[in-house]
């Protein structure tokens, strides 16, 4: 599905789509499937987090290949550095230039494979180019694609050998998704499809193609931003980011940024719906994934063992929707 101009009826057709394709290759994991078309369609980033096994990896390139994004793997290591992901400028003793060398960040598709694996210095790398979709060389700039998405993944149980990621680089992230267990039903299906197949996985070998392209990709994310957001919505966002900021069990409420992304991410919910306007509902159904890894608990909360999960939910209900 390819226009220039795309009808928010035609976005959530384009998404059943996708949904289809990943469908044919990955076992449940709709609420995380969901969360990508959203983020791809609103123009943000996601972080996966949950334990080995569970398809992070494996999701992500079937997701990309569904969707039919050029894709760009980096296996975050200790000893991997900024120039293995951006890339370098190399003298041609032929032409006496410098030449750019172009790192696999250069893509649509970024899947960011144990992110927390390597030191901060190398995870700031990708500062820049989720913010700005550009990446700066030696003084110069370099254009990303208008679809450059960031598919990150972690494992939340090990502690040995694993870098927190700072602050600044989590609130470049739109989402913070929790890849759960599948449910029995899910997992017996899934030994029943893969427990006899030998050697790796790849989403060509199980049937996998392209269901659109980055033109369509662009032309839905210009469809979302027209969905309409009501005053009464905004305020809506806004109180709710605030009421963080208020919270005597957070030592660091949720920024400015924050309600913007939320903002954007209802409308992609909506557009995902087909509808052309944002619903309190929207706002609900996103709030945990938008602003989990954006809060710090104060030291009296962490002593007491509370979790930003059931905060954030308590601060839904508490804030008043409209009507």
């Amino acid at each position: 599905m390819s226009a220039s101009e795309m009808t928010l009826e035609q976005v959530a057709s384009l998404a059943q789509a996708i949904r289809a394709e990943v469908g044919k290759a990955v076992v449940g994991q709709a609420e995380v499937v969901d969360a990508l078309l959203t983020a791809l369609f609103a123009q943000g980033h996601v972080l996966l987090e949950g334990p080995p096994g569970t398809a992070k990896t494996f999701l992500a390139q079937c997701f990309a290949t569904a969707v039919g994004l050029d894709f760009g793997r980096i296996q975050f290591t200790p000893d991997l550095m900024p120039g293995d992901i951006l890339g370098s400028n190399l003298f041609n003793f032929q032409t006496s230039q410098f030449t750019l060398s172009r790192g696999p960040i250069f893509c649509e598709l970024l899947l960011a494979d144990e992110i927390n694996r390597t030191p901060p210095k190398t995870q700031a790398a990708l500062l820049e180019a989720m913010q700005e979709r550009r990446v700066t060389l030696d003084g110069t700039a370099h254009a990303l694609p208008a679809n450059f998405l960031v598919v990150a993944t972690q494992n939340p149980i090990e502690s040995q050998g694993v870098y927190p990621l700072p602050e600044a680089q989590l609130d470049r992230f739109l989402f913070k998704v929790q890849v759960a267990y599948p449910t029995i039903e899910e997992e017996t299906r899934i030994v029943t499809a893969f427990g006899q197949r030998a050697g790796p996985q790849r989403p060509a070998d199980l049937g996998l193609t392209a269901v659109t392209g980055g033109d369509a990709v662009a032309a839905a994310a210009r469809a979302v931003k027209g969905v309409t957001l009501a005053d009464s919505v905004t305020d809506y966002v806004v109180r709710l980011i605030r009421a963080t900021r208020d919270s005597a069990d957070l030592a660091s409420g949720a920024s400015p940024r924050a309600a913007v992304l939320l903002a954007n991410a209802a409308r992609a919910r909506a557009a995902l719906d087909g509808r052309d306007f944002v619903l309190p509902d929207d706002v609900k159904a996103l709030a945990a994934s938008v602003l989990r890894h954006r809060l710090l608990l104060s030291p009296a909360a962490e002593i007491e063992g509370k979790q930003v999960e059931v905060l954030v939910g308590d601060l839904v209900e508490a804030t008043e929707a409209p009507r």
